[in-house]
């Protein structure tokens, strides 16, 4: 028996000249941020890359012209291969459509499926590109709060089932696993929520980006794996970017069974001067889909450790901030309002006094403020630095 090949998920990559978003967003917060701070904040990792991706890509640039590309059997057959091992769910190579990104995809999608002044259902706090996707097209943006229950979130089926018989809505742009709140959604909440929309005749975009990144004991199901019908009313969004921290190649998969669907969707994107994506992202979505799966296995043991780690530490530590359950994704929410501080007073702890740097609850909608998302997706080492810093200036402010 072969030993498996052990990742490292500790070494602390120093981003600062890497004209990296995160990094960057971090010294516009705070231009006098100390040196060696590491930001919490933007989902892509603060972890090395696999080591199948980088040196497949060295290789292949090697060998490679670095033309024009278009997707190519070895990458669809990934991506087929890929839904099928690890999500269950059959798909056919004609039902890829590539983006460059699934918010750029938000985008298209509601320019290919509705109108100006109709109307877009989304579940709020929410990943805040929904709100400008919506808002940004001249659509009508209606909100689904989701029901905080003191320890976890669960979805107002009766508040949507109401919303979704305005004839005004068309979409429900829907997060799965849901960013910020963590929540691996049920077969049958899924299907629930399913039976709304095909009774509304709402059509559903599923944001699936984070669809790998399950914690152990939880169970992610495709929306469109419920059934046929669902899988005709939707466009499910994929991407091997949280996954295996790609972002920056801007690679995505919309699945789009409903070949209809699928038309008035490419006509879009064609519009808008899109054909194809870039060659590197091909090789390395087709890399990581077929050489990654270990490293993925490991890296989700880490951010569940990483968890576990900021659990424990902030109920022995700062018992006033409630850490959220993670069942799904690698972006730990946090209710911050017990500090007794206001929205805008937390932020200027955070990011003068403590000097951590997490995403701001209230960027996700106003049910979110008094609330942080911490990025889970760093050498543990670094977390527990942060959250030391956070520590001492809580206590001193309570002394």
């Amino acid at each position: 028996m072969t030993n498996k090949k052990k990742y490292d998920f500790e070494t602390v990559i120093d981003r600062s000249d890497s004209c990296s978003e995160k990094w960057e967003h971090m010294k516009r917060c705070n231009p006098d941020v100390a040196k060696g701070i590491i930001p919490f904040s933007v989902a892509d990792m603060e972890l090395k890359n696999p080591p199948e991706i980088t040196e497949g890509l060295k290789r292949f640039i090697d060998r490679a012209i670095l033309g024009y590309t278009r997707a190519g059997a070895g990458y669809l057959e990934a991506v087929c291969n890929w839904m099928r091992q690890r999500h269950d769910w059959q798909i056919e190579p004609e039902w890829i459509v590539g983006t460059p990104g699934v918010v750029s995809a938000f985008f298209q999608a509601i320019q290919a499926f509705t109108q100006p002044g109709d109307a877009v259902i989304i579940q709020t706090p929410v990943y805040y590109p929904f709100y400008a996707a919506v808002e940004g097209n001249q659509r009508t943006l209606i909100k689904n709060p989701l029901i905080d229950n003191g320890d976890t979130y669960k979805i107002d089926f009766d508040d949507l089932e109401k919303k979704a018989r305005d004839p005004r809505v068309k979409l429900l742009l829907f997060c799965s696993p849901h960013n910020p709140v963590g929540r691996v959604w049920t077969p049958e909440e899924l299907t629930r929520v399913g039976e709304i929309c095909v009774a509304n005749q709402v059509m559903i975009i599923s944001d699936e980006i984070h669809f790998d990144l399950i914690m152990p004991g939880q169970k992610h199901t495709v929306f469109a794996n419920i059934s046929d019908e669902l899988a005709q009313n939707m466009m499910v969004c994929t991407s091997p970017s949280k996954t295996f921290n790609l972002a920056g190649l801007q690679t995505s998969n919309m699945i789009i069974p409903n070949e209809k669907l699928r038309k008035k969707f490419v006509s879009v994107l064609n519009q808008n001067g899109f054909f194809s994506l870039n060659i590197l992202g091909y090789k390395a979505c087709e890399i990581a889909y077929t050489e990654c799966g270990e490293w993925l296995e490991q890296l989700i043991h880490h951010i569940c450790h990483n968890h576990l780690q900021l659990k424990k530490y902030i109920e022995d530590n700062i018992p006033a901030i409630k850490v959220y359950p993670l069942e799904g994704t690698y972006l730990q929410w946090m209710d911050c309002r017990g500090l007794g501080l206001d929205h805008m007073e937390l932020e200027k702890l955070m990011h003068f006094k403590a000097q951590v740097f997490f995403d701001e609850g209230y960027i996700f909608g106003v049910e979110g403020a008094g609330f942080e998302r911490m990025n889970l997706a760093c050498p543990t080492k670094v977390m527990m630095a942060g959250l030391n810093r956070l520590n001492d200036v809580v206590r001193s402010i309570r002394i």
